[in-house]
């Protein structure tokens, strides 16, 4: 079974720093893409950070700068760097993957996602 598991969310002072991390696990051929949305309360969940394959990256503007996404091939893991913390940052931070998984006798992308973490930086 394929799923993302994230850790490193938490409380931290604005102007700190975090790192989260996405692990994928199952039985996984490739890795298309992976990132991460955020939802704050009462917002839409947004797109802040995507790496590719070939390790292109974007970011939402707000967090350009401040955040580094990066990836561990040989782990399928995807890290999301966090400096310079903002209250406005405070949101459930959830990890994103466009995975190349087993189905049936196929291999075919499909999407997934993980549980989501809390980040909290107070005002």
């Amino acid at each position: 079974q394929v799923q993302l598991v994230e850790s490193g969310g938490g409380l931290v002072q604005p102007g700190g720093s975090l790192r989260l991390s996405c692990a994928a696990s199952g039985i996984i051929f490739s890795i298309n893409a992976m990132g991460w949305y955020r939802q704050a309360n009462g917002k839409q969940r947004e797109l802040v950070a995507a790496i590719t394959s070939v390790g292109s990256t974007n970011y939402i503007d707000s967090v350009k700068g401040r955040f580094t996404i990066s990836r561990d091939n040989a782990k399928n893991t995807v890290y999301l760097q966090m400096n310079s913390l903002k209250p406005e940052d405070t949101a459930v931070y959830f990890c994103y993957g466009d995975l190349v998984v087993r189905d049936g006798l196929r291999a075919r992308s499909k999407d997934y996602w993980g549980q989501g973490t809390q980040v909290t930086v107070p005002s």
